[in-house]
């Protein structure tokens, strides 16, 4: 028991959550140079997906992401949501721009820093997805494929707590 609560503890160090307001801070910029805070976002449920053009089961979820986008980013939409993809490999701009037309991702592919541990915790495989609340908390984690299903599921309950308190 004390081995468990020792390695909880120290595995904390290890992984980085850089927390302000209640929320996690993350930036990056995007393929046209914009760049794209958590907390530009506030208010939205965002899907922060972590992936790379070499990876068959990231290439599988990207149809089910561009959905989920395209049905959850507007404005009169029951789930205010939107998908951020995160390209955690060292690829030229142009080689990815040409990706990301030509599997016509329509939400915002920004590039990871590979030197730094990205705030949600550390992406231990690909492809990886961090389901962010409203108010900027990390409220799920998921090694491996998503689906629109699995995202509504998440959401949804949550979402309906949110909306009772307040």
């Amino acid at each position: 028991m004390y081995f468990r609560i020792r390695l909880f503890l120290i595995s904390l160090l290890f992984i980085p959550a850089i927390v302000f307001a209640g929320g996690i801070q993350f930036s990056s910029q995007d393929l046209a140079g914009k760049e794209h805070k958590l907390s530009d976002y506030k208010g939205k449920w965002v899907i922060v997906n972590y992936w790379a053009t070499w990876c068959p089961p990231c290439l599988d979820e990207i149809p089910e992401l561009v959905e989920f986008h395209e049905a959850h980013n507007k404005s009169d939409a029951k789930i205010n949501a939107l998908v951020l993809g995160v390209n955690y490999e060292n690829v030229d701009d142009t080689y990815l721009k040409s990706f990301v037309e030509e599997y016509f991702i329509s939400y915002p592919i920004l590039k990871a820093d590979l030197n730094r541990t990205p705030p949600f915790g550390r992406v231990h495989g690909l492809p990886t997805t961090f389901v962010i609340s409203p108010d900027g908390k990390l409220v799920e984690t998921k090694i491996g494929t998503v689906d629109m299903e699995w995202l509504e599921s998440v959401i949804k309950p949550k979402a309906k707590l949110t909306s009772v308190k307040k």
